[in-house]
């Protein structure tokens, strides 16, 4: 079977939402706007992201500031990109029925190449009187083979709740939901938002045995200063303008709606102007960093239940066990330098100080 090329984290131009987390970087930065994005692009969407054009077959990841599928737009994306043979990631709140049933009409090819990373917002599904409608989401995604998560933000006010959240799990999952780690971003550097201490916070959200949230916690505000592959290896790309960046805070590559040119890539090497890499257990779990991808991808992602079925297909378990270097070679010392040199953006650095993204 083929192996993953690259890691492209794919930005959907999307920052309206149906729920209202108190926690939520959306709610953090005020990026409420209800108005519908131009989708314009989507002609040019399935030429963009060629084999040809990437090299290979990729691990896209797409994810939009409020809810992903919101739109029924997206799912033309999302078919495009999978027309093309990658493996595509999609992060949603799991409420968007109609959206999740289109998907599963999605060719057997298609379906076995997608996984839905479900936002399991407990309190807000409550609220909502939408539990029922979340797992029978997940049921129906599971009954047509597409691959899923359930991962739950650990913010402080789910703490009373952390018994009954267990219970819902077994009762409708068959299993404990992953947990991921909440950032502030009203705060340089994104760190840990939490009134608890770190003990206490490792303490308290452990007992749902993670392994997603043992590899984030255990890269949570550690600057990286390792050569990274990111901007070869992987990059983001935010495909309502096209602009491909090495990562959130890297080198600005191109556009990938530029035809006329090859795709530009270049790595950070030892340039990351982030605190932290706190999108870290897909960028590090995927390799950007060898020897920081001690755990596989799929662990952060999978669940084994009790009858032996498990949450991703055998085609998504085994592209999300892969590493990075294994279909890409590594620089030579020489290599490094000549990358370092080229990475280094003055223009970049200062919009960084700045705080401009």
């Amino acid at each position: 079977m083929e192996k993953m090329k690259r890691f492209i984290e794919c930005y959907i131009p999307i920052s309206s939402c149906n729920m209202r987390c108190k926690y939520c970087y959306v709610t953090q930065n005020n990026w409420w706007n209800s108005k519908k994005p131009d989708f314009s692009f989507i002609p040019k969407v399935k030429k963009a992201f060629s084999q040809d054009r990437l090299g290979g077959p990729c691990m896209v990841n797409m994810c939009a500031t409020g809810e992903t599928l919101l739109y029924e737009e997206v799912l033309q994306i999302l078919r495009d990109v999978l027309s093309n043979g990658h493996y595509v990631m999609l992060v949603s709140n799991g409420t968007m029925t109609n959206r999740f049933k289109a998907c599963c009409e999605f060719p057997e090819t298609y379906r076995k190449h997608l996984f839905f990373k479900l936002s399991f917002h407990y309190l807000e599904l409550k609220r909502l009187n939408k539990l029922d409608t979340f797992f029978n989401n997940v049921k129906l995604l599971k009954q047509n083979g597409i691959s899923f998560t359930v991962e739950l933000t650990p913010d402080d006010s789910y703490v009373p709740y952390i018994e009954e959240i267990k219970s819902v799990c077994m009762e409708n999952l068959g299993t404990l939901c992953h947990i991921t780690v909440c950032r502030d971003e009203l705060k340089p550097g994104f760190p840990l938002m939490t009134s608890m201490n770190r003990n206490d916070f490792e303490k308290t959200w452990s007992q749902f045995d993670s392994d997603l949230f043992r590899f984030k916690y255990s890269i949570f505000e550690k600057k990286r200063r390792e050569f990274c592959y990111a901007g070869l290896w992987s990059f983001v790309v935010d495909i309502e303008s096209g602009i491909y960046k090495q990562c959130y805070k890297g080198k600005i590559l191109g556009n990938i709606y530029d035809f006329k040119k090859p795709l530009n890539f270049c790595a950070i090497g030892n340039h990351c102007q982030e605190g932290h890499c706190f999108n870290g257990h897909a960028f590090l779990g995927f390799g950007v960093i060898p020897g920081l991808d001690k755990v596989d991808f799929a662990d952060m992602r999978n669940r084994i239940l009790p009858d032996g079925t498990q949450w991703l297909s055998d085609e998504m378990e085994y592209m999300m066990r892969h590493k990075l270097s294994e279909s890409n070679e590594l620089l030579s010392y020489k290599d490094k330098v000549v990358t370092n040199i080229r990475s280094f953006s003055i223009k970049q650095n200062i919009k960084n100080i700045l705080g401009k993204r």
